[in-house]
């Protein structure tokens, strides 16, 4: 009932930016979180950063003042403006959604099909 749709990501130098745009679609209720995750060859899959409906947000210690997540409520969207990229940035980022589909439904995971991001020097 839910899809979420990643675009943006792609290959950068070292030093170099991208934007991440996610955006959800189908019967939704209300949108409890969205965020992004990361999985590099050999790694275990790890937050970046993630926004709850109230506009709170949090970031993995390793891009902050680095990466910013935004929201548009209105497209039922989520970017994550990556600035300053790193060799160490390269992995595929997963776009994340807890979503109530019904008004009396839990919120519950979706993810998207994950966007490759690669950072040469």
């Amino acid at each position: 009932q839910v899809q979420l749709v990643e675009s943006g990501g792609g290959l950068v130098q070292a030093g170099g930016s991208l934007r991440l745009s996610c955006a959800a679609s189908g019967i939704m209720f209300r949108i409890n979180a969205m965020g992004w995750y990361r999985q590099a060859p050999g790694n275990e899959r790890e937050l970046v950063a993630r926004i709850t409906n109230s506009g709170d947000t949090n970031y993995a210690d390793s891009v902050k003042g680095r990466f910013t997540i935004s929201r548009d409520n209105t497209k039922s969207t989520v970017y994550l403006q990556m600035d300053s990229l790193k060799r160490e940035d390269t992995a595929v980022y997963y776009c994340n959604a807890d979503i109530s589909a019904i008004s009396s439904s839990p919120g519950r995971d979706y993810w998207g099909q994950g966007t490759q991001v690669t950072v040469s020097s």
